[in-house]
């Protein structure tokens, strides 16, 4: 809304009003903007801790979801850290199976068979790596996963992928059935990682609505 406004011996001039009321429009909506970015910060960060200070316990199998494949057919740095963290659990008996789980890239990559072979140079038994080439995504292997595991009579996984997917991960697989998850990461960090957090977010709000 405008007035005009003409002082003696001046020409007409255009003023804008401003109203009291459009002044405390502005500062509502500003006062709305920052609280739901401080919102948005507060979930990210309570998400990372979620994962960060997760306990991994012994577990009937451990769940490890597929990464990158190197264009030389090996995993990236990141899949590898996940494979050597699930290794590790091997190691220690505190995993009986590792069920490795991941899609087909565009070149023709096979994840989960990338991810076997991996496991097999570093001394795990055949028989105890079973393969999963159809877990295009987390839900997928959560679903084929908690299938494997009703079907052998375990009930206890270990989740095991970077620190800010595992609270997504768990869920999906108590969701799907799988009475005691915990949840295993790699210390492998990247910048990237921040940017992915916060992408969590809303997958995470998704897998607790997502029908099965």
């Amino acid at each position: 809304m405008a007035k005009f406004v003409q002082n003696a011996g001046q020409p007409l001039l255009r003023a804008p009003l401003v109203t009291s009321a459009s002044r405390s429009l502005r500062t509502r909506l500003r006062r709305a903007l920052a609280a739901v970015i401080v919102l948005i910060l507060l979930a990210a960060i309570a998400l990372a801790a979620t994962g960060l200070l997760t306990r991994a316990r012994p577990a009937d199998v451990a769940i490890v979801l597929g990464n990158t494949v190197l264009p030389s057919g090996q995993p990236s740095p990141r899949l590898a850290a996940r494979l050597d963290r699930a290794y590790d659990c091997f190691a220690a008996l505190q995993c009986r199976i590792l069920f490795v789980s991941g899609g087909v890239d565009p070149a023709g990559a096979d994840e989960a068979a990338v991810m076997r072979d991996y496991l097999l140079a570093r001394g795990v038994p055949a028989d105890r790596i079973v393969t999963d080439s159809a877990g295009v995504d987390s839900w997928s292997t959560a679903r084929h996963a908690s299938a494997y595991m009703r079907e052998h009579g375990y009930v206890s996984a270990l989740a095991v992928t970077q620190y800010f997917h595992v609270p997504r991960t768990v869920l999906a697989l108590r969701r799907h059935g799988v009475p005691d998850v915990s949840g295993g990461y790699p210390k492998f960090f990247e910048w990237r990682d921040l940017y992915s957090t916060f992408r969590e977010l809303p997958a995470v709000a998704w897998y607790g609505l997502r029908p099965l």
